[in-house]
Order: C-alpha cells, then sequence, then structure tokens
C-alpha cells in the first residue's frame, strides 16, 4: 500500500504570515498535532505544531510571585507562523510504501508526515490515518477486491475470501501474468494485509 491510497488531500494549511493565535487555534478545534506551512505556490515551506506555539507563549503563575520566587526570563513568542515553524523532520511523496511512513514516523516522533510531489504539498498522511487502514471491515475489503479483480478475467474469474485483513483468493485459472496483476490490485487496498493464491486444482483435491 502506498502513501496515495491513505493520505488526506484536502490538506488544512497556513502560510508564514499566518498569525501564531489563529494557527493555535486551528490546532486546537480540529484536534490536530501539526499543519503544513505552504507559501502562495502551494511549496511546502515548514510545519507548525504544538510545541512551536506552545512554547515561551503560557504565562508563569504569579503565585510564586508571592513567595519571593524570581520572575522565569523567557523570550517573547513570535507574533507569526513564520517566527515558530520549524522544517518538517520528514516528509514523503505518494509512492512511498506505508511501512515506511510507519518506521519513519516512529524513527522522528512525528504523529503526521506531509507528502510532497515536485516541492509542492499533495497531501498529509497521520497514524491515524494508517490505523484507520488496517481496521476496516473485511466485508468492505472484500467488496472491493470483488470490483477491482472485475477488470482482470471478469467478475466470475476469481473467489475471494477476506479474514482479518488477510485475503485468500482461488484462482481458476493459474495464468501466471494476471495472478501477478491481481496481487498488485489487491495489495494495494487499504486494509489488506497479506495475500495468498490457491489454485482450483488444489482448492478441490483438499
Amino acid at each position: 500500500m502506498r502513501t496515495r491510497d491513505v493520505m488526506t488531500t484536502d490538506v488544512v494549511v497556513v502560510f508564514p504570515e499566518t498569525s501564531a493565535r489563529e494557527a493555535a487555534h486551528l490546532l486546537a478545534e480540529r484536534g490536530f498535532t501539526a499543519l503544513p506551512v505552504v507559501d502562495t505556490a502551494g511549496t511546502l515551506v515548514g510545519v507548525v505544531s504544538e510545541v512551536e506555539l506552545l512554547q515561551d507563549r503560557l504565562p508563569q503563575d504569579p503565585r510564586w510571585l508571592v513567595h519571593g520566587e524570581p520572575a522565569e526570563v523567557r523570550q517573547a513568542p513570535g507574533d507569526v507562523v513564520a517566527q515558530v515553524m520549524v522544517r518538517p523532520a520528514v516528509t514523503v511523496d505518494p509512492n512511498t510504501d506505508l511501512a515506511e511512513v510507519a518506521d519513519l514516523m516512529l524513527e522522528h516522533g512525528v504523529r503526521s508526515v506531509p507528502v510532497v510531489h515536485e516541492g509542492r504539498l499533495a497531501g498529509i498522511v497521520t497514524r491515524r490515518d494508517m490505523l484507520r487502514s488496517i481496521t476496516r471491515a473485511d466485508w468492505v475489503v472484500e467488496a472491493e477486491i470483488r470490483n477491482r479483480l472485475g477488470v482482470v478475467g471478469g467478475p466470475r474469474r476469481w473467489q475471494v475470501a477476506v479474514s482479518g485483513g488477510k485475503v485468500s483468493i482461488v484462482d481458476k485459472m493459474g495464468n501466471a501474468t494476471e495472478r501477478h496483476v491481481a496481487e498488485v490490485l489487491v495489495r494495494a487496498i487499504a486494509g489488506v494485509t497479506d495475500v495468498q493464491f490457491v489454485s482450483e486444482q488444489a482448492r478441490v483435491g483438499s
């Protein structure tokens, strides 16, 4: 499965001149942890997350001052996104394998990754997107498989069963080329974790 199969293309973005307050409001309202920052051409120029927007922005509790504790010296927080955004730790393209995306997220400790195509933001993929892809109902996955395999040998060419994301396909013809095409189509479907083919002869013999 590729990034393009699960990524969100209707991405909420901010611009370098967006106020930090507005960006923080978007994160809180939408339940996001980070927002891509783009210029007017749609080119990804950075990412702003909860971390950058919270840094030096919460006031110190005044009760400490009553007890004579010295006020902590803090740097004035940036007013606009351009002053607080960071370069993304990692980006991927629409054809990146989802297994690689998951590894990159864990390696860099991020919950979302911008998807970039030819320098421009094409989408975003989150941990939730990937979790959703592996928890689709088997009957939904099976229906999509049957629909896709209808273009390879017709709707009666294959017998399909799905259990826990694992796909078993009975191949009535045994054509190696068509089987390869079918496997590529099936493995690209969200929710598929494994694909096994069984020939009609083997199924009858068992």
